[in-house]
């Protein structure tokens, strides 16, 4: 592990929020790994809070809502009044798709939307504002490469895992209309399960402070997601 990470330690690195639990989780502060899944919790009852200048990972499977809840619950400033840059690989290739490429067919394109979106994360994690990131869960490269900005800056990393079964992200495939190959879908499931067992295990990704495990419902109940 690098200097400077924290390592996660299996004995302390866990905690269930129950209902009596705080309204504001500060992942990484005495614990690890927050795990909210099969939580009751009301609507709007939750905040997670992170350091302002922080980096976070939203990772999850195509169809399991990650761009639905980072529009939701990323306000656009910090507790600092300074930008939080949220990205996410869709809004680059719906404004391609707006632009003049909308008659081609995306995979002619794609390659351009992918170098624009890192790009994109480039300028902003040098930025030293708070970034979150939509992870697709197959590029470890790129969690290497947030982790490493993380370090460089003195500010942490984190991971928030939305642990959603495979059909319910089918589910959501279908309704916003798009879909992945059944290959490619094996090979997100694939990742996916690795990051939520490693979590589970508190073996959290090299560089790393903090991982949060969300199901469907505990996702839909965080009222936001802030940096302080």
């Amino acid at each position: 592990m690098p200097p400077g990470a924290a390592p996660a330690a299996p004995s302390a690195a866990r905690t269930r929020a129950g209902r009596a639990s705080r309204s504001v989780l500060r992942p990484g502060r005495g614990a690890a790994v927050v795990d909210l899944r099969g939580e009751a919790r009301a609507p709007g009852a939750a905040e997670l809070r992170f350091p302002a200048g922080d980096l976070v990972v939203v990772s999850g499977l195509p169809g399991s809502g990650k761009s639905t809840f980072m529009h939701r619950v990323v306000p656009p400033l910090d507790g600092r009044g300074a930008e939080v840059y949220r990205i996410d690989s869709q809004d680059v290739r719906e404004r391609w798709e707006r632009g003049r490429l909308r008659r081609l067919p995306y995979g002619l394109y794609r390659p351009l939307v992918r170098a624009a979106h890192y790009l994109t994360l480039g300028r902003a994690l040098r930025s030293g504002h708070s970034v979150v990131v939509h992870d697709c869960g197959t590029l470890a490269w790129v969690r290497r490469w947030i982790a490493r900005a993380a370090l460089r800056g003195g500010r942490g990393a984190h991971l928030v895992l939305l642990d959603v079964a495979p059909e319910v992200a089918l589910s959501g495939q279908e309704s916003r209309g798009r879909g992945v190959s059944g290959y490619a879908f094996a090979r997100h499931r694939g990742a996916v399960g690795r990051l939520v067992g490693a979590a589970e295990s508190a073996r959290l990704p090299e560089g790393f402070r903090s991982a949060v495990l969300l199901d469907r419902p505990a996702a839909g109940a965080l009222e936001t997601l802030t940096f302080h």
